[in-house]
């Protein structure tokens, strides 16, 4: 996690929703007047984003409130479960509330639908991966989410890897020249992946020295034969249109990598609440 993108990002967050000053809080209460509050699983699920509590209250600037964590980012949680407390000055807890609960919800829900991915795969010769669809801006929190749910990241942008996709390849002119352009500008270092469709494609881009082959949406049955076609120096990768109900189909299909962007395209928040404990300590 980069520490300063983000602080950088939670600042920017908070600026969006305090602007000059929260009104209601802040016409309300002193800033000296002390309070307790409790973060609530409204829903079971997987929950992920408890580090960023203390962090953006740090980041408003109040580095006094107690933060007691009682779960860790990739615990299973149970409704009504209390999953951390926070005390201190009530202009700060209420003004970072939603700050911090619109993450955590979004964080929760990633984390939880990719432990449902991995889970309803239950192939453990096959990770799960996720892709770059993710929402602008949250793609380092996003990514961090999937790992807490048990899976894993693909590449982080476009800059930490190189992927050859159909567009890619019809402007170069086919497989091989694609390959060998990339090939002889990267590093070693640097993995070339390539994406097929056809038998025809997968034994050119192996002829072509591509390091990862990717079978895009292919059914379990046609990925069975096409894996036979792949040496086991190359990574496999499967990827297109799977979800929480059809990865299971895909166990036992021979990958070493199933690649979807449901886990963070398609996220419902984990529903959590921030309730008071108590009054307020004027």
């Amino acid at each position: 996690m980069n520490e300063i993108l983000l602080r950088e990002q939670i600042k920017n967050f908070l600026n969006e929703d305090i602007g000059t000053g929260d009104l209601s809080a802040n016409l309300i209460f002193d800033r000296d007047t002390v309070g307790k509050g409790g973060f609530v699983a409204k829903t079971d699920g997987v929950v992920c984003g408890l580090f960023l509590i203390k962090t953006v209250y740090e980041v408003y600037g109040d580095y006094g409130v107690k933060v007691k964590l009682k779960a860790k980012d990739g615990d299973r949680v149970k409704k009504g479960d209390v999953i951390a407390e926070s005390e201190g000055s009530v202009i700060t807890l209420l003004s970072c509330e939603r700050i911090i609960l619109n993450l955590m919800q979004r964080l929760s829900g990633i984390a939880t639908i990719s432990r449902t991915l991995v889970d309803n795969l239950n192939d453990p010769g096959i990770k799960v991966v996720d892709t770059r669809k993710t929402l602008p801006g949250l793609r380092m929190l996003d990514k961090y989410a999937v790992t807490c749910g048990g899976a894993f990241n693909h590449r982080m942008g476009l800059y930490d890897g190189v992927m050859l996709k159909d567009n890619h390849i019809a402007f170069a002119g086919g497989i091989t020249k694609a390959v060998k352009k990339a090939k002889d500008a990267l590093g070693h270092t640097v993995k070339v992946e390539v994406e097929t469709e056809t038998a025809e494609q997968v034994k050119e881009a192996v002829t072509a020295g591509a390091d990862i082959i990717m079978f895009d949406n292919r059914t379990p049955e046609e990925i069975k034969e096409l894996v036979k076609l792949v040496p086991s120096n190359i990574i496999t990768e499967v990827s297109g249109g799977i979800t929480p109900d059809t990865i299971s189909s895909f166990k036992g299909c021979g990958v070493n990598i199933i690649s979807t962007g449901y886990m963070t395209h398609t996220v419902t928040p984990m529903d959590i609440s921030f309730n008071t404990i108590g009054g307020a300590k004027l």
